[in-house]
């Protein structure tokens, strides 16, 4: 089965995603959570999903509230808003009959699923490609005083994704981040985590990921040398799809 599925956050904005399933809802299900101006369909989760369906491994993937095809406007999305979009997609699947749920994220994705993970007691495995686990020291690296400033003053900002394009960014993305630190929470996060990070990742440090790593009790860091942020060389991105599926499947159960 593969289905364009829609559901509803909090707020009652409507939510995109796609379930690709066995028909035996007991089987696991993994949810697949994109980037910082991604969407459902990024080439990890479509060659994830493909990967794991041959093992009846069941994946949901879905655009987070301001993205893809969900509702809303990227410029309103939070850090808190993604971690009660990923909440929802929970509460959904478990609705819909399922018992065992892993959760895997990417980037803005990977900060998300560590956090949820941090407040969810229904997942049995988390897998995280270069995840950001600290979104407020990118910010401040990054921007000077002055464009802090002018963010805080003008009320908005602008954020260039890979592509090069220019999109708006409210202020209170900046003040969100300073209530999700996953470094204080991480030693909540009690099931098995494998974080995937390319040692030349040019937006997010790996320097995050080494010490998140030492944080979460029952957690493998891969490293994969001279990977940049997008794992844009073939050969890395293989590397780095092969390990989140390995994890998959040893701990799918």
């Amino acid at each position: 089965m593969n289905q364009k599925i829609y559901f509803k956050n909090k707020k009652g904005n409507k939510l995109c995603g796609v379930l690709v399933a066995p028909d035996n809802k007991n089987h696991p299900i993994v949810i697949l959570c994109h980037g910082f101006h991604s969407t459902k369909d990024n080439n990890t989760n479509t060659r994830l999903h493909a990967m794991l369906k041959e093992k009846n491994i069941a994946t949901f993937r879905f655009d987070f509230y301001g993205h893809g095809e969900s509702d809303g406007k990227f410029e309103n999305i939070t850090v808190s808003e993604a971690v009660e979009d990923a909440l929802c997609a929970i509460e959904f699947l478990k609705k819909k009959g399922y018992k065992k749920i892993g959760l895997i994220g990417a980037s803005f994705g990977g900060l998300t699923a560590l956090l949820t993970a941090a407040k969810s007691k229904d997942l049995i495995f988390l897998g995280l490609k270069c995840p950001v686990s600290n979104f407020l020291e990118i910010e401040l690296t990054h921007r000077t005083k002055e464009n802090l400033a002018e963010w805080k003053r003008d009320g908005f900002s602008f954020y260039q994704n890979e592509e090069g394009e220019t999109y708006r960014l409210n202020y209170k993305f900046f003040q969100d981040l300073k209530k999700n630190n996953t470094f204080p929470i991480a030693d909540k996060i009690r099931i098995p985590t494998l974080i995937v990070h390319g040692d030349a990742d040019e937006i997010v440090p790996v320097e995050q990921s080494k010490l998140i790593f030492k944080l979460i009790p029952e957690c493998k860091l891969d490293i994969i040398r001279k990977a940049d942020h997008r794992f844009s060389n073939p050969v890395h991105f293989e590397t780095m799809v092969d390990s989140l599926y390995k994890f998959v499947l040893k701990n799918a159960k």
